[in-house]
């Protein structure tokens, strides 16, 4: 059995939580769908730490980040499939 690189947590999200440390731009991730214990692959483009976000399409300024199923901020840069998605592409929309 493989572990899982990233986890997603409903079909209708657009980024997914990385859950081993040291991830690597170029690694092909193994991403499981929480949900319904799916998955599919998706290739990091970034170097991202243990708890940060990977957008899982092309994202684009002003897009709703979705996460959990539900609206989590909006994207304040483009990010590219497979991105790393933190605060300096992502805001929330509380303030």
């Amino acid at each position: 059995m493989q572990i899982p690189h990233l986890l997603v947590h409903e079909h209708k999200d657009n980024v997914g939580v990385v859950v081993v440390e040291g991830l690597t731009a170029g690694t092909r991730m193994l991403c499981v769908v929480t949900a319904d214990n799916s998955s599919f692959e998706l290739v990091a483009k970034a170097d991202v730490p243990i708890g940060h976000k990977v957008a899982l399409t092309d994202l684009k300024a002003g897009d709703t980040a979705i996460k959990y199923g539900e609206d989590i901020g909006r994207f304040v840069a483009d990010v590219e499939k497979g991105g790393h998605v933190h605060v300096h592409n992502l805001k929330t929309k509380r303030w």
